[in-house]
């Protein structure tokens, strides 16, 4: 008797309407052409890492869009060929510079929701100056989002998350920090992003806050 022919692997799903290089994009960015309802409200999440946290919003809130911006070629793809196999008309992964993607792209007052969970702390006190959450980058977000709109900020890093409080507090625009509850896990992925994932399942702290657009 024969051996049975191996299965073919078949092939990841198309991500033609999922995913771009944002150095193949020029600017002005129509990021209303990305979506199937072009004027729904928009969420942008700023380092999007594997991509849990696009996947699930995008599920549970399809009256809104959700853009992503993912540096790590890898992870950026992944996150698209996700999304792009769940079929979800509103959500769409970028690969590049998310700094770019705000400064460069993004429209004034034409976001609803900004999301920045947890990012790179970079450890060392020189390096703090590469740190995503700086004034420069607190005036884009402010200037993009609508009035009314929120920026959410999680990190796992205290000395991070205190000195990221005080740097907000000094743009009257935003007012917080809103608190933020811990939900229980409703199933073993239902979490904001995989870092989250696994800093709850070691029982390990994750600082959470919250702001407003005056």
């Amino acid at each position: 008797m024969g051996r049975r022919a191996i299965p073919k692997a078949k092939a990841p799903p198309s991500t033609v309407h999922h995913f771009r290089r944002l150095d193949d994009v020029e600017t002005p960015l129509d990021v209303k052409a990305l979506f199937a309802r072009p004027d729904a409200p928009l969420e942008v999440e700023m380092g999007s890492g594997k991509g849990l946290f696009m996947s699930t919003a995008s599920g549970d809130y399809p009256e809104h869009n959700f853009l992503g911006i993912e540096l790590a070629a890898k992870y950026a793809e992944s996150a698209a060929q996700r999304l792009a196999l769940q079929e979800r008309d509103n959500a769409f992964m970028f690969q590049g510079d998310g700094v770019r993607l705000f400064r460069e792209f993004l429209k004034d007052q034409s976001v609803h929701a900004v999301h920045v969970y947890f990012p790179d702390p970079w450890w060392k006190r020189k390096h703090h100056k590469r740190r995503i959450l700086n004034e420069s980058f607190l005036q884009d977000i402010v200037r993009m989002l609508v009035p009314a709109g929120r920026l959410h900020f999680w990190t796992d890093v205290e000395e991070y998350f205190e000195v990221s409080l005080a740097l907000i507090a000094k743009v009257n625009e935003l007012e917080g920090p809103l608190e933020v509850a811990e939900k229980a896990a409703e199933h073993p992925m239902d979490y904001r992003t995989h870092f989250e994932r696994r800093m709850r399942m070691h029982n390990d702290p994750v600082y959470r806050s919250e702001f407003i657009k005056h």
